[in-house]
């Protein structure tokens, strides 16, 4: 017996019991990047290794260690996407949509990164984003965190999630910082781990970000980044927070926030939560004006947010969110005899075309009448439609109800499309 092969490790499948639930949460943010006004856009999930490298950083986590990249037959280097913003500003450079233009767009698909697979975090993983290309006011980053916030009342989830907000200020003022907190690390070598260490003279801010209890408390007496930011930097973050204040949502601000990704800069925020065990981030972003000109643009303000969606699946099913998953079928048809079964299909095609939406599965392969029901209840569906010799011959159909208390009855055909239309 030949052996069985398995999913690469990291990368699940998500089951029919489980695509309900994803259906859900994606349909939720369709919705929601509608109410905005916001255009898909779709990327290839392949591209050149080099637009990682120039966007990401080549000292990050992610570009050192975590991509997926192989050289191709012509010897080119490519890598698996691990995110989506360099991939939207590769494409809008490519097709002249971002230069003296206003974007507002979304994506949503699979993205790649070799880490240590853990619950909500896999290998491959799927990733909601949004991008605002040409507006460099501060009300852009408000609007973003404003569909953010209406995403989470729309999946009932406001209570579950916190926001945290900072600024990293401008390139000038953020290097400033760095030779400074450089500085403060070397003083104290000894209490740094491995990681921080090594981040010290690569990404010191990322050692802001250190989960290790010895390096969060020297961090307490560190330089702090706001001393270094210059009037217009000052300002931006001001009026982010009065517009968020404005319009009722709540935030605290951690000085501490850094993301993981070189081509932030000012605002940047998280949503976090305590829902899922220890504190997680389940949506983060922020702005990066100077991405599409280190992309070969032209310079053009942005701001936008990723989120992971196995973990906003995760919550909503840990939570309990959703109490009313739709079922897959809402009608299942039943046929007892050849001719039955011939004109069952008939009929079934026939209902759909004229019931445009409406769910409809008929079963295949005969099968007595015991064994049809239990089928029909095993699909989810509501009401069975029972195809007989008789029923064909008077153009009749018994329904039966399988969620209601209501009783089985026959009617005629021409009933049959007014009691559908009401499903």
């Amino acid at each position: 017996m030949a052996k069985f092969i398995q999913a690469i490790r990291g990368m699940n499948d998500t089951l029919p019991d489980q695509t309900p639930l994803w259906q859900v949460a994606e349909q939720a943010i369709r919705e929601t990047v509608a109410a905005y006004g916001y255009s898909e856009i779709r990327t290839p999930i392949l591209e050149s290794t080099d637009l990682f490298k120039r966007s990401i950083g080549e000292v990050t986590d992610i570009v050192e260690k975590e991509m997926y990249t192989f050289d191709d037959r012509n010897g080119d280097s490519l890598s698996l996407r691990p995110e989506g913003t360099a991939c939207v500003v590769r494409a809008g450079n490519q097709h002249g949509l971002l230069y003296n233009q206003e974007q507002r767009l979304w994506y949503m698909g699979p993205m790649f990164r070799h880490e240590r697979p853990q619950k909500g975090r896999y290998r491959q993983f799927n990733q909601f984003g949004v991008e605002v290309y040409g507006i460099s006011d501060a009300h852009a980053d408000a609007e973003v965190l404003l569909m953010s916030a209406h995403l989470w009342q729309k999946l009932g989830m406001s209570e579950h999630v916190r926001l945290e907000i900072n600024t990293l200020g401008d390139n000038d003022e953020r290097a400033s910082y760095r030779d400074a907190l450089i500085a403060y690390l070397e003083q104290h070598k000894d209490v740094l781990d491995e990681e921080s260490s090594r981040r010290m003279y690569t990404n010191p801010l990322r050692v802001l970000d250190t989960k290790n209890p010895q390096v969060q408390a020297i961090l307490g007496d560190a330089p702090k980044l706001s001393d270094y930011l210059g009037e217009d930097s000052k300002q931006h973050f001001s009026k982010l927070c009065e517009l968020l204040s404005l319009a009722g949502i709540q935030y605290q601000v951690n000085e501490r926030l850094v993301r993981g990704i070189d081509y932030y800069n000012r605002t940047v925020f998280e949503w976090v939560t305590d829902s899922l065990g220890a504190q997680g981030t389940v949506l983060a972003g922020g702005r990066y004006d100077g991405l599409v000109e280190q992309l070969g643009g032209k310079s053009t303000p942005a701001v936008g947010f990723a989120m992971g969606i196995e973990r906003l699946v995760l919550m909503l099913e840990s939570l309990a969110l959703v109490d009313n998953i739709p079922n897959m079928v809402d009608v299942y048809v039943c046929a007892l005899g050849d001719t039955a079964q011939q004109q069952a299909m008939l009929i079934s095609e026939k209902l759909r075309q004229q019931h445009a939406g409406l769910r409809i599965m008929k079963n295949n392969g005969g099968g007595n009448f015991k064994k049809q029901m239990k089928k029909a209840d095993q699909s989810g569906a509501n009401v069975v439609l029972i195809f007989g010799e008789d029923e064909i011959s008077n153009q009749q159909v018994t329904v039966k109800y399988l969620r209601e208390d209501k009783p089985q009855s026959t009617i005629s055909m021409v009933e049959l499309s007014s009691l559908l239309q009401e499903l």
